[in-house]
């Protein structure tokens, strides 16, 4: 049996257009919820003197603080903690002394860092240029590897891809780190592959099928990459359910977010990329 997608492609245009709405007004209304990285914070290494002053205990102790806590180095874990907006240099002080009075003499400290909104703001401005030029570098290659409706299409869910991660990780409140940031550029890259593939196949049927009419042409093409498209999809997700449910807190947010783009990446390529072809003579695309 063979699904028609082709027939929804003006409600998959109505969808797209309220989802990139509610995007720009949550980034608008709610912004993003930058985490240590970004926004500053207290970074320590600390290593237990305890045998079961364990990670989880920590986070337990730390709670109140909302802490962001990593095994490195074997026995040694990172510890890092937010500061209220704005905090003034003896507020910095009076955290890194409660934090210590809550440790007390279980734990040995390596270093003690404050990461200022100065430094916060760098990382901001390096991550939002990491984010620039992996999307001009995809364009790019988009555009070298398409022409015509093909490159229209791929550049335009491109654009609604990174749109809806960044609206995913507002309205969801999800932390915006460096994680993130690694999370989109992972996302965007496996959508663009995503698209890639099914154009593969489209183009090879618009060379078998002189006389198809292109929706049913973009149908046919769809569906015959379905299944490849649906198992990587289920696969990964399931790959990303293992992290969500054995991971530990720290790995949550990443496995959620990294489902979400799967997601939207194999939807935005069946319902948009695909889609736009359709108002496109590709039989007489050059390459």
């Amino acid at each position: 049996m063979q699904l028609h997608f082709m027939k929804y492609r003006k409600l998959s245009y109505w969808i797209s257009g309220i989802l990139v709405v509610l995007s720009i007004l949550s980034l608008a209304v709610r912004g993003l919820n930058y985490g240590i990285d970004f926004a500053g914070g207290i970074s320590m290494e600390v290593t237990p003197t305890v045998a079961d002053y364990t990670v989880d205990k920590m986070r337990h102790d730390l709670a109140e603080f909302k802490p962001e806590l990593q095994s490195v180095d074997g026995d040694s874990i990172l510890v890092r903690v937010g500061l209220p907006k704005g905090a003034t240099d003896a507020q910095q002080n009076e955290r890194v002394r409660q934090i210590k009075d809550i440790f007390g003499d279980r734990v040995q400290y390596s270093q003690v860092q404050i990461v200022g909104p100065k430094i916060g703001g760098e990382l901001v401005r390096g991550g939002i240029l990491a984010i620039l030029v992996s999307f001009v570098l995809m364009a790019v290659y988009i555009w070298v590897r398409y022409r015509g409706g093909y490159a229209v299409g791929s550049f335009v869910s491109l654009i609604l891809d990174f749109v809806l991660m960044f609206g995913f990780f507002s309205a969801v409140g999800l932390e915006f780190n460096q994680t993130a940031i690694a999370v989109i550029l992972m996302g965007i890259g496996y959508s663009v592959n995503d698209k890639v593939v099914n154009y593969d196949r489209i183009d090879e049927n618009i060379k078998k099928y002189h006389k198809m009419p292109m929706d049913d042409l973009i149908d046919l093409s769809v569906n015959e990459m379905l299944s490849r498209t649906l198992m990587t999809s289920i696969s990964t997700i399931l790959a990303l359910l293992g992290l969500f449910v054995f991971g530990g807190i720290a790995l949550r947010d990443f496995a959620i977010a990294m489902t979400f783009s799967v997601v939207m990446g194999t939807l935005t390529s069946i319902y948009i990329s695909n889609v736009i072809l359709y108002h496109f003579n590709l039989r007489e695309t050059k390459y």
